[in-house]
């Protein structure tokens, strides 16, 4: 099944180290930020899990669930929890899929043949609380994840959210923002009352809080 941003992210019922999950249910009004690895006890997903693990409060302040998966047991999740913990010096709290029999990959399309028949590749969704697939990234097996970039993508989708613009090339957080051309002058003015810059009719920059 390919997913492309806009659609709804399929729902499913599976096992975790914490208990039975149901998606849609589990993750409420929540954003998701759901990230599948190849295998439990494997280095780079270690580090990966760790790390999202240690942003616990990065998440949790952005409304943001994290769900891992990985084509394991819920058994083997929990002792491979232990050398997370130990080994990146953190406490992961968040659940786990239990994906052993490869439904939920298969469901995302985390299996890629080339890179492995039963390991899914390291696939990043962030999904909104109306459970819309807004963001997708795919890396392969050998690439951890870059965490800043994947707070500073929700960062800038919940912020075009609350105020209507987008975010240009390396955007950062209380940098400048840039109003779509789908926005009129004459709108415009009503929404960035503090004014902006025209570099080109098509392209506006402001400030927004």
């Amino acid at each position: 099944m390919s997913l492309h941003i806009g659609d709804t992210a399929p729902d499913f019922t599976v096992e975790t180290q914490q208990g039975p999950i149901s998606f849609h249910d589990w993750a409420g009004d929540a954003w998701v930020f759901f990230f599948s690895h190849p295998a439990d006890f494997t280095p780079v997903c270690t580090t990966e899990m760790g790390r999202t693990a240690q942003l616990a409060g990065e998440f949790a302040a952005r409304n943001v669930k994290p769900l891992g998966l990985s084509t394991d047991t819920a058994e083997e999740h929990r002792k491979w929890i232990a050398d997370v913990n130990d080994t990146q010096k953190t406490d992961l709290q968040f659940p786990i899929v239990a994906d052993k029999d490869l439904k939920v990959a298969r469901l995302y399309d985390m299996i890629h043949p080339e890179q492995s028949e039963t390991a899914a590749v390291r696939s990043v969704f962030i999904i909104d609380p109306n459970k819309k697939i807004r963001l997708t990234m795919t890396y392969p097996m050998s690439v951890g994840r870059n965490f800043d970039e994947i707070l500073r993508v929700i960062d800038s989708l919940q912020l075009g959210d609350a105020k209507r613009i987008a975010t240009p090339a390396d955007w950062q957080k209380g940098k400048e923002v840039i109003i779509p051309p789908s926005i009129s002058n004459e709108e415009a003015k009503g929404l960035f009352p503090q004014g902006w810059t025209e570099h080109r009719p098509y392209l506006r920059t402001t400030k927004v809080d």
